[in-house]
């Protein structure tokens, strides 16, 4: 019965499906978000500058859509599944689009804050959606490896844009059009997804949506990052910290609670769980998000604050990090039809774990040919080729009905990893850095956050060897069929 029902849903699904122009749609929507990301970032001292933020203030400009995007993933997933996945990443882009018109109009640090926020929740309808669309088009074989692979490329490049683009408009003309990129982009990715995404089906769902659920798991997640932001003025073991904290930590499990009690829909089947590859690809994904912020906002900040470089060239100087990220995810394509994914996570986390570390020993009186060429190629590459396996062992044997939800909980794990690890491994850069702005105490700071960053992959691949399962050997014939 439960197999008829999987099998009917799965035809719903894929009823009236283009999967080319899917992809193409897909991937437009995944370029903007991926480039909202990067472009930011490398216009953040100028924004400083420009609205006055703090040095502990302006990582809210990126913890503000991280944590909507992160907090809100499983809800938008779950919506996204309810009401339809075109339906729901159209209303995302609208209000992605209108978001970054108001944060380039933005006049004080709080205004921009709260535009970024908005975004967030936005990104939260548009990425889950579109993701389970791409994942119920090529639900297995080498079109799924493939599929993947592009969208994962996609998203590297579209960083890689960013980053240049974000130097050139922070430079020519004015922080601003950071944020108003973002329009012409959401335009074309609604024109694209209106015309080259058929109408899905909703799948029967009982109950309303947890919304509560989505309070709880959000409301968690920011207190528990402002507890460790604020760390600066208020130590580890103030009342003021440990009281954030605990509140925190209660919020979340009460989040556990209601996903186990609700008689709504609830934003995560705990059951998923039990699934060893669906687990051990969130927590991975969890500890690759965090390092992977460190090295987009403590690199950055190294290239213009301590070498002194112009955000145009800082951006350019930027670009080989995410052209390598290009070049992994494109390996990850050609590699993905031979290795098993899991495989592919060992050995792109390993990589990018040595190339953190190399960029632990970056230097005061450093260079961008010593200090950070090499280690952004090692790095990003290592990262490319984690993308899009890491995907696929997520959402792979995961019911049509709930491919929304697993996609949503896997972008949400990444988002609160970037979240939680920037603002821990920031902390502990400003701790290291002090009140000093001389370039020795913010390469020390910067480097120790690096170093950080390492370790933390290093713990991602430990958990990819013990705790994703180990891949079925198949015959030849299977092989060939596969």
């Amino acid at each position: 019965m439960a197999s008829t029902q999987v099998a009917s849903e799965k035809t719903v699904v894929a009823s009236g499906a283009r999967p080319g122009t899917t992809l193409a749609a897909v991937s437009v929507v995944q370029f903007m978000v991926s480039l909202d990301l990067t472009v930011v970032n490398v216009g953040l001292p100028r924004i400083a500058s420009g609205l006055g933020f703090s040095e502990v203030g302006l990582t809210w400009v990126i913890h503000a859509y991280a944590l909507t995007f992160g907090g809100l993933l499983l809800l938008g997933g779950k919506i996204a599944d309810r009401y339809g996945h075109k339906r729901v990443m159209l209303l995302g882009l609208g209000l992605f689009g209108l978001a970054s018109l108001v944060g380039g109009l933005a006049q004080a640090p709080g205004q921009l804050v709260a535009a970024r926020a908005a975004q967030g929740v936005g990104a939260a309808a548009v990425a889950p959606a579109a993701l389970a669309l791409l994942a119920s088009t090529f639900p297995g074989g080498k079109e799924r490896v493939r599929a993947f692979g592009i969208w994962s490329a996609v998203n590297a490049s579209g960083g890689a844009v960013g980053v240049l683009a974000g130097g050139l408009l922070t430079q020519y003309a004015g922080w601003q059009w950071v944020m108003y990129i973002n329009l012409p982009m959401a335009a074309l990715a609604l024109a694209l997804a209106w015309r080259g995404i058929a109408q899905d089906t909703p799948a029967a769902h009982r109950g309303r949506p947890d919304v509560l659920g989505a309070v709880l798991a959000t409301a968690g997640a920011a207190l528990l990052v402002f507890g460790v932001v604020r760390t600066d003025q208020h130590p580890w073991t103030s009342p003021t910290t440990v009281i954030t904290l605990v509140v925190a930590v209660a919020l979340l499990a009460g989040f556990i609670q209601v996903e186990r009690t609700t008689k709504r829909d609830p934003l995560i089947r705990l059951g998923l769980f039990a699934n060893r590859s669906v687990a051990g690809a969130n927590v991975f994904m969890l500890l690759f998000g965090g390092a992977m912020a460190s090295a987009l906002y403590f690199v950055s900040l190294y290239l213009q604050r301590v070498l002194g470089g112009s955000p145009a060239r800082s951006g350019a100087e930027f670009l080989p990090f995410m052209v390598g990220v290009v070049v992994g995810s494109t390996l990850a394509v050609k590699f993905g039809y031979k290795f098993a994914p899991r495989n592919m996570l060992i050995t792109g986390g390993t990589l990018a774990a040595l190339g953190y570390g190399w960029f632990g020993l970056m230097r005061a009186d450093g260079s961008f040919l010593v200090d950070v060429l090499g280690p952004s190629i090692l790095a990003s590459v290592g990262i490319g080729l984690c993308l899009a396996p890491a995907v696929s062992i997520a959402t792979g044997g995961v019911a049509p009905h709930e491919a929304g939800t697993a996609s949503g909980m896997l972008n949400s794990t990444r988002q609160m990893g970037a979240s939680l690890g920037l603002a821990a491994l920031g902390t502990a850069a400003a701790a290291r850095s002090g009140d000093s702005e001389t370039p020795r105490a913010l390469s020390d700071g910067y480097a120790l956050g690096m170093t950080a960053g390492a370790a933390i992959l290093v713990v991602g691949v430990l958990v990819a060897l013990f705790v994703l399962p180990r891949p079925v050997r198949r015959d030849a014939g299977e092989e060939a069929a596969g």
